[in-house]
């Protein structure tokens, strides 16, 4: 692309950016919208997602352009670790080449090879010296993401977590709250499936829990999704 069309189509992208954070009421409304503009600017990228996070790393909201980003985004967070977590964890960029031969994340990146993502990006929204989220954009093929890409993300990170920083609510302690309990529960139904499966199929916690995670992705739902189907139908979550 050359530079004077990236410049402009960046300068365009960030009113948008602009527009949405500033004008949207809820953080959840503005971040879906976001997803779809990184998902744009990025040529390589098949999905993209932003999540916006607490200080202990748990969602307040989250945006994805797809069922696929949303489950491999969800398995980071019921793993406790991954590519995106470690952006938002570390404030610096994450870059993952390919997903088959990257041993940082080994159970995350061994589940997303599977799903067919092969390569991903993932940059920290900074604001103030607090990291709010990060921004993820994942492609089907090795190779997608190069600094260019990262440097774009970074542009829109940056802008993205000036605008929302600026753009906390009063609420921010009730929303927390309830953002935490609902954590909590999630983490209660995939504890109460794991176990449930491990009766089920005479197996050991972690065979259970490779069940869940594999159903999570091939269906693109939240593993706590899969583990609560399990617990209200006991069907096998693999059908």
């Amino acid at each position: 692309m050359p530079p004077e069309s990236s410049a402009t189509e960046s300068t365009t992208v960030i009113a948008r950016i602009q527009n949405m954070l500033l004008s949207q009421e809820h953080a959840a409304v503005a971040v879906h919208q976001l997803a779809q503009v990184v998902r744009d600017l990025i040529p390589a990228a098949a999905g993209a997602g932003v999540p916006l996070l607490d200080a202990q790393g748990t969602r307040t909201s989250t945006g994805a352009t797809d069922r696929l980003v949303e489950a491999a985004d969800a398995l980071q967070y019921d793993l406790g670790n991954g590519p995106c977590l470690s952006a938002w964890a570390t404030a610096t960029p994450q870059r993952i080449n390919d997903t088959t031969d990257d041993d940082r994340w080994p159970e995350w990146s061994t589940a997303a090879a599977a799903s067919g993502i092969r390569s991903m990006l993932s940059v920290p929204l900074v604001f103030q010296d607090r990291c709010l989220g990060a921004m993820k954009v994942y492609a089907t093929v090795d190779d997608a993401f190069t600094d260019h890409e990262e440097q774009q993300l970074g542009l829109l990170a940056a802008v993205a977590a000036t605008l929302r920083g600026a753009a906390q609510t009063r609420d921010a302690p009730q929303r927390l709250s309830a953002v935490l309990q609902a954590g909590l529960e999630d983490r209660q139904a995939i504890d109460r499936a794991t176990g449930m499966l491990m009766e089920q199929r005479a197996t050991d916690p972690d065979d259970a829990h490779a069940v869940l995670i594999t159903a999570s992705l091939a269906h693109g739902r939240p593993m706590a999704q899969v583990a609560r189907q399990i617990l209200q139908r006991h069907p096998d979550p693999e059908n």
